[in-house]
């Protein structure tokens, strides 16, 4: 309604839970809005409708609803019930030790994919001197380049030896990603860190994100964690179009499963209130 005041969600009015990322500037279509899952295949969702009250976690014990946020396991409930994702890399995310694990949507990456999405909490992260040739770190550090543009640069390690190598083989290709959970002024610090700061940079294209949480001064292409996560998975398989995928998900498809818990709590929102009331769809796009 035109003139309606805007609205915070209650109980979620805390800085938010934004992986920090600068995508490209793009033409950015705000009628996304009105159907902004239909360009996605993901599993039925609903199944999370059923879940009554709250469970035991089978790990912990403590009190959950549909997963553990700090386990990252689904409640007994749901077991076999909730899509399991193979990704085609690993994904470490690190999150500031002052975030809420019950608020950010890390955690979904964590439950759908546990055998290649690892959560740490920042300082108590990996040493990644060894492998850096193959892992990016999603952030717009000052040499950030585009997926693509990173996955045509000749690799540094096919040229040590001095031998010419054939074309295919001396690309760059990611096999770890790594995202920084956090708010914009604790990420740079987490950034300058010496594990991370001489890692390659990437950055992401436009996408407007669906997050329903507000945080103050941040546009509206500051994607949710879990967001990130599914978009460079596009980009990836976009740039390798001879893939293997499964056969029961078509091309560019198949790791929109990862919206499964966040496409559900979208739902949820938006049954309890107006779309054009809350203020985390009223921030600019630039």
């Amino acid at each position: 309604m035109i003139g309606a005041p805007l609205v915070d969600v209650p109980r979620i009015s805390a800085p938010t839970w934004f992986c920090f990322v600068v995508i490209q500037s793009e033409m950015m279509d705000s009628a996304a809005d009105s159907d902004p899952f239909g360009p996605f295949e993901i599993a039925d969702w609903r199944v999370l409708e059923t879940v009554d009250g709250r469970s035991s976690c089978p790990k912990c014990a403590k009190s959950r609803k549909y997963f553990c946020y700090t386990c990252y396991v689904p409640v007994t409930e749901l077991e076999g019930k909730i899509p399991k994702l193979k990704l085609p890399i690993k994904v470490d995310i690190i999150k500031h030790a002052k975030e809420i694990d019950g608020k950010s949507t890390s955690a979904h990456a964590a439950v759908l994919a546990p055998e290649d999405v690892t959560i740490y909490t920042f300082p108590c992260i990996p040493d990644y001197e060894q492998d850096k040739e193959t892992i990016v770190l999603v952030f717009p550090g000052k040499e950030a380049v585009t997926v693509e543009e990173f996955l045509s640069q000749e690799s540094q390690s096919s040229n040590q030896s001095g031998q010419k190598r054939p074309a295919e083989s001396s690309k760059r290709k990611i096999d770890r990603a790594i995202f920084i959970d956090s708010t914009w002024n604790q990420c740079k610090g987490i950034f300058k860190d010496p594990r991370l700061k001489d890692l390659p940079c990437v950055v992401l294209k436009a996408r407007i994100t669906q997050f329903w949480r507000h945080q103050e001064g941040s546009p509206r292409w500051y994607l949710a964690t879990v967001e990130a996560i599914h978009q460079l998975l596009l980009e990836l398989d976009a740039a390798d179009p001879e893939a293997k995928r499964p056969k029961t998900n078509s091309v560019g498809h198949r790791f929109d499963d990862l919206l499964f818990f966040f496409r559900f709590m979208y739902d949820k929102i938006h049954t309890l209130y107006d779309h054009e009331k809350l203020k985390s769809y009223k921030r600019p796009l630039k």
